[in-house]
């Protein structure tokens, strides 16, 4: 069997379709649109990249957006100072704090100075707590991009044992907690376990977040899976992720490829994020 493929791209523009509507219709109304801003310290080729990215989809759904460019030189009291600033902006909804930072600059600290109401990436402690006691104010947004996928593939989670390889803050633990609280059966692999192909085999689906290339190989998955890729790793010139795609497509049911899969839809919860942080300070 050949698996039928996730198509990122295609849920991530209905998706957009639906926030881009959502804003036309508060502009009608005379309310300003959700404002999105966005700092990059250093010069970091692929935090520009993702930086020009959600800048051009913030264009896209008609966001107002603010980039902050900034030099690797920058000192924690020019950054905290801007951070501060921005919290209490009235025009900016959601502030996102492109990772990783330049040496020097604690990452800790600077994320848990952003208001937790424009924490559109959910990375300040109030909202990752908020999330483990399932009442989320925002959703981390590479998880949730893969639970609108799996949705929008209509799987019924309830009962599915679900494994999650990998167990960092922004992936890994969020994604085993959004998938518990969907009522799968959850284990979480990573560098210490022991005998994981035991593990995947016997799993309904597998999420791959662990930054290798190829990791998950056709022995290590059964027949009628459904393998979510997270990885985006570059060997050579290419852009893979962290499944063995050519061959594990051979196998399993459902696969989302690289690039084209979980990454398109990253951007597009983030944007939703933002929606909803704005609808938030509507009301207050």
């Amino acid at each position: 069997m050949t698996a039928s493929i996730i198509d990122g791209r295609a849920v991530s523009k209905t998706v957009q379709e639906q926030i881009t509507q959502e804003v036309k219709q508060m502009v009608e109304k005379g309310l300003p649109p959700p404002g999105l801003a966005v700092i990059l310290v250093g010069e970091n080729p692929a935090s520009q990249i993702y930086v020009r990215n959600k800048k051009a989809s913030c264009a896209r759904v008609g966001f107002y957006a603010e980039e902050y460019l900034l030099p690797a030189s920058t000192k924690e009291e020019e950054l905290k100072n801007l951070i501060i600033k921005l919290n209490t902006d009235p025009r900016i909804h959601g502030i996102l704090l492109q990772l990783p930072l330049p040496r020097g600059l604690k990452e800790k600290n600077m994320l848990e100075l952003i208001a937790p109401e424009k924490d559109v990436d959910c990375f300040h402690p109030m909202n990752i707590g908020n999330l483990f006691l399932g009442k989320p104010t925002f959703l981390p947004c590479t998880p949730a991009g893969i639970m609108e996928l799996l949705k929008h593939e209509n799987i019924d989670l309830q009962g599915k044992k679900a494994v999650v390889i990998g167990r960092s803050n922004i992936v890994g633990k969020p994604m085993a907690m959004m998938l518990l609280q969907e009522h799968a059966t959850v284990t979480i692999c990573h560098s210490r376990t022991l005998d994981i192909p035991a593990i995947t085999k016997n799993a309904d689906i597998i999420v791959v977040a662990i930054g290798q290339a190829n990791f998950l190989t056709a022995d290590m998955v059964s027949e009628g899976q459904i393998i979510i890729d997270v990885g985006q790793n570059k060997v050579g010139e290419k852009l893979v992720g962290d499944v063995d795609y050519d061959a594990v497509a051979q196998k399993v049911a459902k696969i989302t490829p690289v690039p084209g899969g979980v990454g398109p839809m990253t951007i597009t919860m983030l944007l939703q994020n933002t929606l909803q942080a704005k609808k938030l300070q509507q009301k207050t």
